[in-house]
């Protein structure tokens, strides 16, 4: 799903955050949140990570300038205590209160041992691996997950309880990358795979605990930020704010001595690396181990762009009347 185009232009990742920020100024988002919405999707695509990357600004731009979701929203606290927070994001788009909450959750952790936080009222928050990873460098193990409104329907068929099941899990190494899994349950087993019923008839297990791991999602992630089930009667103001997130985050010196635990990191990742790869892989790698190498070549050699994320930006670009990132 992420790999890089085969067919692709090499851009300056300078030039793809300026774009985004330009354009989402363009539709009234206030220049401080512009700017880190656009660091936080040019640092997926640094990662390899384009389905969460700078294309999305695609949407969320037209998102913003129709009115769906809030184009200047203003974080707010609803609640918190000494190791948790929950954040009311206004209707705009999620990376504001997630982003918002990770960083206070960080301190509480610090502080406390162990924090959560929850966010509610918003749109989507991005790729979850933003936060998880942002809580790497203060030696913490984190869980990331968000969910959405759902709309089942009676007689649906069953991988609809799923969602779109983002989460991330992470946890720090020392001289090697931190191991990050970033990933949504349901990706391979959406209505679009002609593929599904077949996965579905020769590993019937592994598909349900997919769709078990989407449906956490949505009980943590979406009912338990005050998102209903259903949205006939929608919970908030704004028609895009159908989502929630959650982050857990503990610091590893609770059971152990965090330069230990990042000594036996790196071995396990340097184990890793020399398993067999998968058939039609090339390498073997912990999650997050391909990500960092990707975000190191593309930092020097530019970010990949192939031609239907080049596509989404020229068209929005000729839609808001903005000049193009090229």
């Amino acid at each position: 799903m992420n790999s890089p185009p085969e067919r692709s232009e090499a851009v300056p990742h300078q030039q793809l955050h300026d774009f985004v920020a330009r354009a989402a100024t363009h539709v009234g988002l206030p220049v401080q949140q512009a700017d880190l919405l656009a660091t936080l999707l040019t640092g997926n695509d640094l990662r390899g990570v384009f389905s969460h990357g700078t294309a999305q600004i695609a949407t969320y731009a037209i998102l913003m300038r129709d009115g769906r979701l809030n184009n200047a929203p203003e974080v707010e606290v609803v609640t918190e205590t000494d190791n948790s927070i929950l954040l009311h994001g206004d209707g705009g788009l999620g990376y504001f209160p997630a982003h918002e909450g990770t960083r206070r959750v960080i301190g509480k952790a610090q502080e406390r041992g162990i924090a959560i936080m929850m966010t509610r009222n918003h749109g989507h928050f991005g790729a979850a691996g933003l936060y998880s990873r942002m809580t790497l460098e203060h030696d913490l193990i984190t869980y990331v997950t968000s969910g959405h409104q759902l709309n089942l329907k009676p007689g649906g068929d069953l991988f609809g309880a799923g969602g779109g099941s983002p989460m991330s899990f992470s946890a720090p190494a020392g001289e090697e990358p931190a191991l990050v899994l970033d990933f949504g349950a349901m990706h391979d087993l959406y209505g679009g795979n002609p593929e599904r019923e077949d996965i579905a008839r020769l590993a019937p297990g592994l598909v349900l605990r997919c769709i078990g791991m989407g449906e956490v999602c949505q009980a943590w992630g979406g009912l338990l930020s005050g998102l209903p089930l259903q949205g006939k009667e929608p919970r908030w103001s704004w028609p895009g704010a159908n989502q929630g997130s959650m982050v857990i985050t503990f610091r590893i010196d609770l059971f152990l001595e965090p330069a230990a635990f990042k000594r036996e990191m790196d071995e396990y990742v340097r184990a890793v690396r020399e398993l067999q790869p998968l058939e039609g892989f090339t390498e073997s790698h912990m999650p997050g181990g391909i990500e960092a190498q990707r975000e190191r070549r593309f930092r020097e050699e530019g970010v990949p762009v192939g031609t239907g994320h080049r596509k989404c930006l020229d068209d929005l670009a000729a839609e808001l009347g903005i000049d193009p990132p090229w």
